[in-house]
């Protein structure tokens, strides 16, 4: 006998349907949520566990909700076959649970893309109308939309069925999301929170030309109506898949047969998801056997055979407590956004990085806010919008002073950053000086880290870089008194300041810190140049003649050499240390990419920004640090700014990262 709910479960059930109603259609009509998914999530669990205790409350509550009803500037089109949801697990036990009622053990695995659900209906191999989810009942005819997009096929390839209805996702790459907000910003239009939303409103335009303008991509997954099926199971499916033409996830695919073995794969897959080009949220378990999956069937919203296997949340909602000012190793002010904890793809996440005054007001936000926060790439936490306003927050003011020595705060023209003036006596610069002069793309100095550094300076000790080299003879017998130091310790210092005092003149020109010379600036003025002393006294006019040299970097280095202070402590390094000059002078590799300058800007999926520099010079490409009319390619990924607007501007060729792997790949062959 079913227990009668009491009237606070009735009131609570009720006000979860609500929100869970209101929620569906700010994500499903209007591609614009208001909760993140770890919220949503716990208010669809809670709403179930009711259901099951009052089997009564299922008839119109979460059971029997997929999604939202159809919005009315579109067509309704009622599906042939209902698109079902698919029902969620969260940990290993509930995983066993679902597993343990399973007759066939073959599970197939797939990644849950986080996209549009989309049903592409093919008759004679011909596409001749393209859904939406909608409510799973009746869609969105979206079917000049789906033509719109290449990795939807016009007229499938092979053999087909004579009827087909091909369901899969619609999704968009994080390299093409970065792309369409930063040509949205420059445009002043609205800019998405996340490549699921700028999916789901490029494909949900009226104007097709505009969602064709949008670079979507789709994978599919299963299938509706269907006329004849010859496959046995979902693995020989994805097969077929592909041999008409589309793309599935099949290279991310797995079996297996136990818990074990699922755990495995989806802790695998968690390693693994910053590396993956687009957003996932999950796996997807299914019964890899299609004939036992039509004899399992389905509940009233979801099918038996198959569950979601979530990950942790990798976006969430969370107050603004704060913004804090860090001030880098060149004077750099960068503002750093304090947050309420939240929990965000299993990692606690408190502060998140702001970029740049102009970040701040692109963002329009302000203390007290609650802002939308993701871990970009799943690794760096960042800001992407607000998801409420705080209407009595005073507006953020940048400080014009330097917050750690007073020094007057300026902001150079042409530049987005602003800058600490106070190079010679700002503690922050110093420590960050001398943190860059010891690492390991610098003098490679094991022993002194931050802490080190700190405790040395703070001892008067170490005043400038060239003091390194007689720290130990100078201080070694009162080194060994401090805490945590020791003959030992003093003596493996000693060796490594030993061992590195012959060095590479481009890792000297990059561990001496000259304003706007990295790795690769260092490289080009090494090959240049031969030594430092013909670089100490070259002309700005001759700077200037260098290709991947900009005006501004050619500026700072005439000023770098041109002052006092730093030509003493110079001076007293060139003392210390002695400099291997040949291998600057070194040419680059031929390759497919001979001659050809290339920048990189932006964070890429799948490599290292040094991994990714290596490659290209191996094929033989002059990696440059800015862009200019001498640029043949800029590589973007994630989070590029200025330099892929300034290539947009000049008409130079832009890679995506797909465009940098089909190189890699042809100059494998």
């Amino acid at each position: 006998m079913n227990k009668t709910p009491d009237l606070l479960i009735l009131a609570e059930h009720a006000d979860l349907i609500k929100k869970l109603n209101e929620w569906d259609i700010a994500y499903h009509q209007n591609d614009d949520p208001i909760v993140d998914d770890a919220t949503y999530d716990a208010v669809k669990r809670r709403a179930l566990e009711i259901e099951s205790q009052y089997p009564e409350l299922a008839k119109n509550g979460a059971s029997v909700h997929v999604g939202a009803a159809v919005a009315t500037k579109f067509k309704s089109v009622a599906h042939s076959v209902p698109m079902l949801s698919i029902s969620d697990v969260f940990n290993e036990d509930e995983v066993a649970d679902w597993f343990n009622k399973l007759a066939d053990k073959d599970i197939f695995i797939e990644l849950k893309v986080d996209g549009v659900s989309f049903a592409a209906r093919y008759e004679n191999g011909v596409l001749v109308r393209g859904l939406t989810r909608g409510s799973g009942v009746a869609g969105e005819d979206i079917t000049e939309n789906l033509k719109t997009i290449s990795d939807i096929p016009l007229k499938l390839a092979g053999d087909f069925p004579d009827v087909i209805e091909v369901r899969g996702e619609v999704y968009m790459l994080r390299s093409d999301f970065i792309a369409l907000n930063q040509s949205a910003t420059e445009k002043g239009d609205k800019v998405f929170a996340n490549p699921r939303n700028a999916a789901a409103g490029s494909l949900r335009q009226l104007n097709p030309e505009i969602t064709a303008s949008r670079r979507l991509s789709a994978f599919a997954y299963t299938y509706g109506e269907l006329s004849e099926r010859t496959w046995a199971t979902q693995s020989e499916y994805f097969e077929k898949l592909e041999s008409w033409g589309f793309k599935t996830t099949a290279q991310w695919a797995h079996h297996a047969s136990s818990v074990d073995d699922i755990q495995r794969v989806y802790n695998d897959t968690m390693l693994i998801r910053a590396d993956i080009p687009f957003d996932i949220d999950g796996l997807v378990l299914k019964v890899n056997n299609v004939d036992l999956q039509k004899r399992m069937g389905a509940r009233a919203n979801s099918p038996r055979w198959e569950v979601a296997y979530k990950f942790p949340a990798a976006r969430g909602i969370t107050e603004l407590t704060g913004i804090t000012i860090q001030v880098g190793r060149t004077g750099v002010l960068t503002p750093v956004a304090e947050l309420s904890p939240i929990n965000i793809g299993g990692v606690l996440v408190s502060r998140a990085t702001l970029h740049n005054a102009d970040e701040i007001e692109r963002l329009g936000i302000n203390v007290g806010d609650k802002v939308i926060v993701q871990r970009a790439g799943d690794v760096i936490p960042q800001i992407v919008g607000v998801a409420e306003d705080n209407p009595n927050a005073p507006k953020f003011v940048f400080p014009d002073k330097c917050p750690v020595c007073g020094g007057n705060v300026i902001q150079e023209s042409g530049q987005v950053a602003r800058r600490c003036v106070n190079t010679l006596s700002c503690p922050a610069q110093r420590i960050g000086e001398l943190e860059h002069f010891v690492s390991r793309k610098g003098f490679d100095i094991d022993g002194l880290g931050t802490k080190q550094l700190e405790l040395f300076v703070a001892c008067g000790w170490i005043k400038n870089a060239a003091d390194i080299f007689t720290l130990i003879a100078r201080h070694g017998d009162d080194i060994k008194k401090l805490d945590g130091f020791g003959d030992k310790s003093v003596a493996n210092l000693n060796t490594s300041i030993e061992n590195s005092r012959s060095i590479e003149l481009h890792r000297f020109l990059f561990a001496i810190g000259i304003p706007e010379v990295g790795e690769v600036t260092a490289k080009i003025l090494a090959r240049a140049f031969g030594n430092l002393s013909d670089l100490r006294n070259a002309p700005l006019w001759k700077l200037k003649q260098i290709d991947g040299i900009g005006d501004i970097m050619a500026d700072e280095i005439v000023s770098f050499f041109a002052d006092s202070h730093n030509n003493a402590v110079l001076d007293e390094l060139l003392a210390q240390v002695k400099i291997s000059e040949n291998h600057a002078t070194e040419s680059a590799p031929d390759g497919p990419l001979a001659g050809k300058k290339i920048v990189l800007t932006g964070t890429l999926a799948k490599y290292t920004r040094d991994a990714a520099r290596e490659i290209l010079e191996q094929m033989g490409a002059h990696v440059q640090s800015s862009v200019s009319a001498k640029t043949n390619i800029v590589l973007a990924g994630a989070d590029a700014g200025s330099k892929l607007t300034r290539a947009e501007q000049l008409g130079i060729t832009i890679w995506s990262e797909q465009d940098f792997e089909h190189v890699i790949a042809e100059n494998q062959k």
